[in-house]
This record gives C-alpha cells, structure tokens and sequence, in this order.
C-alpha cells in the first residue's frame, strides 16, 4: 500500500470512529458537490477538532472567515451554546447560497449568520458594530491574504481567545522563502506574525490525511 493511500486510510478509520458524518453534514457535502465548489472543506476529523476546540474555550461567539459551504461552520456552530453567535464571511455569493441551505437544513440557522463579500472589506463593518470579542477564529480563506485576517482576529478577539488558521503547511512548499506564490508568500506572513505579534504565542502542525499534506497553526491571543 503507498504513503498516500495509508494516510487516507487511517484518516478514514479515525473519522468513520470518532467523527462520523450524520445526515446534516453528509448532504452539505453533497449539495456543495453538486453545486460545482471546490473540495476544499475541511476533513470530518479535522471538522471535529475545530468543534472540540470551541467547546474546550467555552466558546459564546465564533469567526469563521472562509463559508465555502458550511460544512465547517456546521461542526464549529454546534458548539454553541443556544444563545450563541458565529458569523462567517464568504467571498462567492454562490458559496454563500449553498452555505446558507445547508446551514438551516442542519437547524443551526439562528446561531449563525454567514455575510458574503470581500472578507477584508466585511471585517472593518462588523467591527463597527463593536461586537462581543470572539472566543475563537478560524481562518480558511485566501491566503495571500492570511497575515490580513490575522491582524483583525486579533482585533476582534480578546486575551485567552484562539485562533485557527488553516492550511499552512501547502504540500510542503511552506519552506520555501524564495517562494513567489501568493498562498506561500500570505502563509509564510502570516506565521511571521504570529511569531512576532506581542499579543500571540502560537504554533504550527504538519498533517497527513483525506485532504493530503498540509497542516494549521493554532494561536492564542495573551
């Protein structure tokens, strides 16, 4: 059996265990594959960490920066408690459509609120409204734009919150410092400045799996 096929079984082994799929989540990836998205949405055992994660903070409040559709924000909103928040952003309207019927079919539409449009242009409105800070954000978007969501995670959040972002291993090319493109660039400063950020003690894990070699950091805000 090659590398790649025992990551993929043991990810199968470990998801069909402990991170099982129900009826929800099963059709949001259906109709976001019949919708034609990218199958980019986390694994289910990835999406069960992100939902132990919120429940290890106690989290009330909940920003997801990256919808795609819903998947994610289905595993992370229940977590809430019931008169909890999560507000996710999504760049495509199409995402967003598809996000948002998955969302209510998983009975979860009034904890959640997803806003489509350019996530660096909907985060200076939603600090605006001055909200509660979050307890916990998860960022898979973009990711030239990775050291930008950082910055307003910090912003939005307060001491003790996490922050999740996602995808920063990129099949290994994250090495590279004379890389030139734009997800390498955006990920490489985005971990400088959870590196070098006052307010931030973090760290990075490489992962194997369904969704091949990649990884996340995680950062607490201090």
């Amino acid at each position: 059996m090659s590398e790649s096929h025992v990551w993929d079984a043991v990810d199968t082994y470990f998801t069909d265990r402990l991170a099982p799929d129900d009826e929800a989540l099963a059709a949001a990836l259906r109709d976001s594959d019949a919708a034609g998205l990218p199958h980019i949405n986390v694994a289910g055992n990835q999406g069960k960490l992100l939902q132990l994660l919120a429940q290890i903070q106690g989290a009330r409040h909940i920003l997801e920066i990256g919808t795609l559709g819903g998947y994610s924000t289905i595993w992370l909103a229940r977590a809430l408690p019931g008169d909890g928040r999560l507000i996710s952003l999504e760049y495509e309207p199409r995402h967003a459509e598809v996000a948002v019927r998955n969302i209510a079919r998983a009975g979860l539409d009034r904890l959640v609120e997803v806003r489509v449009g350019p996530a660096l242009e909907s985060l200076p409105q939603l600090a605006d409204e001055n909200p509660p800070p979050f307890d916990l954000v998860f960022i898979d978007a973009d990711k030239v734009n990775n050291p930008h969501y950082v910055d307003w995670a910090v912003r939005l959040t307060r001491t003790g919150s996490l922050i999740v972002l996602d995808n920063v291993v990129r099949g290994g090319r994250v090495v590279d410092a004379g890389s030139s493109a734009p997800d390498v660039r955006g990920t490489r400063a985005a971990i400088d400045l959870i590196a070098e950020h006052p307010r931030l003690s973090g760290t990075a894990i490489q992962t194997v799996g369904l969704k091949g070699y990649d990884g996340f950091a995680l950062a607490r805000v201090v």
